[in-house]
């Protein structure tokens, strides 16, 4: 796999190209769970619309078939509309995470246990060494420019489940900067697993603060070519959100 060219925000379509990849085996179902993974983390956002479907095709590497059965699945699920006509084409519906501090009746669910303990450290092993990685390239300005703006719509976001998705978006695009692609598919698998288990627990205003106190001084180290300080906070970052989801879901 050959790491695409970084461009400047919005570049959604960039960032689909680093965290999607060919299917090997299961093809029907890879497709199927990579596109949902890629909606679900804000890679493909509300309202916008899927690339063309021979580009995409090409990219998870199925026929045009199995990519239409694929993305007839994502439309059952309620991620994803099709329109028809000129102009059309397959749209984004899924406008984000149902949070437990809104929906208080939908339980605890997901990893508990050892599976909940894997699921963290294999995060807190991934990701600082990506941060650290990004920290230690020669990033081009639009590239930069790309980072602070993901820093910035996550800062900005008011919503929890707005907010959910701006920053599975940041770290996917500190994974990206990494250069790494198979970094970027560990960080995927992260983020992924992340998401199942935060929708899971309360929105916790003063957590998101913090988060986001943390994720200014990663994008500064890495901006800063300091790989050192972003491998450590992100370390520090990862911890957090640790200690919250062992302490409410055991």
């Amino acid at each position: 796999m050959t790491l695409p060219e970084v461009l400047p925000h919005p570049a959604p379509r960039r960032l689909s190209d680093a965290v999607l990849r060919s299917a090997t085996t299961n093809v029907f179902e890879s497709t199927v769970e990579q596109l949902a993974t890629a909606v679900r983390l804000g890679v493909f956002a509300r309202g916008e619309q899927l690339p063309p479907e021979r580009e995409l095709a090409e990219r998870l590497g199925v026929s045009r078939v199995t990519l239409r059965e694929a993305i007839a699945a994502l439309r059952d699920s309620g991620l994803v509309t099709t329109r028809r006509g000129r102009g059309g084409g397959t749209v984004v519906v899924y406008d984000g995470p149902q949070m437990a501090a809104e929906h208080p009746a939908g339980g605890i669910r997901g990893r508990r246990g050892a599976a909940l303990a894997d699921a963290l450290e294999f995060r807190r092993v991934v990701e600082p060494g990506a941060a650290a990685l990004a920290a230690r390239r020669s990033l081009a300005g639009d590239q930069r420019a790309w980072l602070r703006a993901t820093l910035h719509e996550t800062a900005a976001a008011t919503d929890p489940a707005v907010h959910r998705l701006a920053d599975s978006r940041l770290h996917l695009a500190v994974a990206t900067l990494s250069g790494s692609p198979m970094l970027i598919e560990a960080v995927t698998r992260a983020q992924a697993a992340l998401h199942e288990l935060l929708i899971a627990i309360p929105v916790l205003p003063l957590n998101i603060a913090h988060s986001d106190a943390q994720h200014q001084q990663i994008v500064d180290a890495i901006l800063g070519g300091d790989a050192e300080t972003a491998r450590v906070t992100m370390e520090e970052h990862c911890d957090a959100t640790s200690a919250l989801l062992r302490g409410l879901l055991g």
